[in-house]
Parts: C-alpha cells; structure tokens; sequence
C-alpha cells in the first residue's frame, strides 16, 4: 500500500514509520521541518516538505504522493501544557485539527485516496457522568472547563470530518494519555521530572480515572487502521482504566521517587484551575474493546503497570531492511 504520513516526525510518526516499512508498504513522510528530511530518509521512506495549514502545499504533496491512504499525526504541543491556558497551548494543534483535516481531505477527494486515518483523543473528553469507563458510543462532554472548550471543539470537528466525508474511509483514533520515548511520560519526559522533583501532587482523593496507551502500542494500532477495519471513532487505550490515586505513585515508585505529595482541592485549583482540577479528581476512562474486535488489536503493554516498568524507554521498532530497500 502507497501511504502518506503526515507529522511523521511526531511521537507516534516516529515509532509508526519503522513499523510500516517493515510491513512492506511505501511511505511518503511529511515534516514542515527541514532539518527532519534526512532522519526520515534514513528510515526508508520518501521524505516531503509539508505545511499542514497551508492548502497549496497539502494539495501539492499528496498530488505528488499518490497515497492509497493518508494518516494524520499532525500536532504542534509544548512538552508540558499549562492546564490554566489549555487552549492557548493547543492554538496550531487545533487548528491543524480543523483545517488541516479540512486540507487533507480535499487533496484525498482530487488524488483519490480513500482512507484516512486521523489522531483523536479520548479521556478528558468524555462526559464525566456515570460510569467511570466510557466507549465511543458514550455521549463528550457538554459542559467542559472553558479553558478546554476550543480543543474539544476542534476534536468534534476532526472527528466530523474525518468519519463523514463521502468517499473516504475514515477512523478517528482516540489515543490514550501516551507514555514512553517522545511523551512526556517518559524516562527523560518532562512530566516524569516534575514526579522525581514531587511537584506532581495527588490532588485532593485523586480519583479522576485516566486510560494511558505505550507509544509502541499507539502506532500498532494506527498500522492496523490503515491496513484494515471498517470508518468510524475507536478508542486507542490499554485494558486498564485507572485513578490518579493508583498510578501516579505507582510511577512515582518506578521512577525511583518519593510517593507525591498530597493537595487539597481548594490549593490545587489555584495552581492549575478548572481543567487541572477536572483531569484529577473526574476525568472517565476509555474502554478498548471496540478496537479489539473491529481492528483485530490488542495491547502488547496490556495495562500501564506492565508498560512503566517496562516501556518508558523501550526502543525503537526494528526495521526489516530487507524489505525496505
């Protein structure tokens, strides 16, 4: 299969690339940064310059391409957000969200490419009532903090796109809080520093419920969307929801620090207001069954516990050079 991979230098793009050359498809990769072509060239893809706000050259790469599918790893993230100014951190990734899938799709409609697969996110999105694990059939917040209001909107719209263009093939993937190699979850991440540092604290019973997903596993699932499964949302998460009061000393422990320090609620909305606030003590889970069954995948880190002992620095996927040439 003829793919093209836009934001290929991201976290995912980087562990997906190998593993799609390894499974024989030709990779075209794009990076608006021209210093990354020849870390990709390396890789055995076809590397491009692509601006992914920019209509014409979103028009001209794919044109140039020929993809049978397009995937959508595009972001622009700092490497630890401010929670009070969350949309502020988010202004080009939102934007890439909406015009650039916009964008995509276009070129997709004039090249005839029929499949897109487009990165999404699940956890602080979903309605914080009921349950505490939510599937992709379960209603997004209607009411979040207004700080989180523009991001949420702008997911909305890529998921719209994404699932309901005529024509097009399209999965939104709904990744997990990512952690390993490129996240901020990591052995060098930045949130992993301010663990060691216990100025990560447990914010008041910590029971908002988090869904984390290993990189690695994040773009096994992705390679499983462009190859196979029907166009709709899937949610991208390992088997284990979990409270804040359970994994985050947890990976306090494992990273070798002191258990964190705890909050009251009252101090931590100070510090990190509503959406901080949200993401602690009432933030829902994901469940991944719907990806199991339809994508036929599964977690190789199958909960967070096996997958912070053991993944937070795991390599990168070995390319089978055999086939890439």
């Amino acid at each position: 299969m003829d793919i093209l991979v836009a934001g290929a230098s991201g976290a995912i793009g980087r562990r997906l690339v190998p593993l799609l050359v390894a499974s024989g498809h030709r990779v075209v990769a794009t990076t608006r940064t021209p210093a990354k072509l020849n870390g990709l060239r390396a890789e055995g893809v076809e590397p491009m310059l692509m601006d992914g706000l920019n209509r014409d050259s979103v028009l001209r790469a794919i044109s140039a391409a020929q993809p049978d599918a397009i995937v959508h790893q595009m972001t622009s993230l700092p490497p630890l957000l401010n929670l009070k100014k969350f949309d502020d951190e988010f202004i080009v990734t939102n934007r890439l969200r909406s015009e650039g899938t916009s964008h995509l799709l276009t070129a997709a409609a004039m090249c005839g490419t029929r499949r897109l697969v487009s990165q999404s996110y699940t956890g602080w999105p979903n309605e914080r009532q009921g349950g505490r694990v939510k599937t992709e059939a379960d209603p997004l917040d209607d009411d979040p903090p207004p700080a989180m209001a523009g991001t949420l909107e702008a997911i909305r719209v890529l998921e719209q796109l994404t699932v309901n263009t005529p024509g097009v093939t399209g999965l939104a993937l709904r990744y997990g809080s990512l952690y390993g190699p490129g996240t901020a979850i990591a052995s060098d991440g930045a949130m992993v520093e301010l663990i060691r540092h216990r100025r990560f604290p447990l914010v008041g019973a910590g029971a908002g419920v988090w869904s984390f997903i290993h990189v690695d596993d994040a773009a096994r699932a992705t390679r499983a969307a462009i190859e196979r499964g029907p166009a709709g949302i899937y949610n991208i998460v390992d088997d284990e929801p979990a409270e804040v009061a359970a994994w985050l000393p947890y990976l306090a422990d494992t990273v070798g620090a002191k258990p964190p320090l705890p909050l009251p609620s009252w101090l931590a909305r100070l510090a990190v207001g509503e959406a901080g606030m949200m993401m602690m003590t009432t933030v829902r889970g994901s469940s991944n069954e719907k990806a199991r069954q339809l994508l036929r995948w599964q977690p190789e880190y199958a909960t967070w516990r096996e997958g912070f002992r053991r993944g937070l620095a795991a390599a990168l996927p070995t390319i089978d050079l055999a086939r890439a040439i």
